[in-house]
């Protein structure tokens, strides 16, 4: 890992995650901080990997053709019309 200037971040961690943490420093001869670092960049770069919510779900947007344009502006006027609720 390159050196990088770098500032201290105190974080409380529950029990059974710092014993994993040490034993993987352990294991791997590195510091608890590298680990650390480590996960949390792979954290962020598996989230950079995800698509977008309204990625996953493009492909059924608007597939749905019994329902109202615009239903978020006249949802009581349309829950009214079906009888919703009675």
């Amino acid at each position: 890992m390159q050196w990088l200037p770098m500032k201290t971040l105190t974080v409380r961690l529950p029990e059974a995650l710092v014993a994993q943490i040490e034993a993987e420093s352990r294991r791997r001869k590195l510091s608890k901080s590298d680990v650390v670092r480590e996960r949390l960049t792979a954290v962020g770069k598996s989230r950079e990997r995800q698509p977008a919510a309204l990625d996953a779900i493009a492909d059924v947007v608007g597939s749905v053709d019994w329902l109202p344009r615009d239903l978020s502006a006249r949802t009581k006027k349309h829950m009214k019309s079906t009888g919703y609720g009675r």
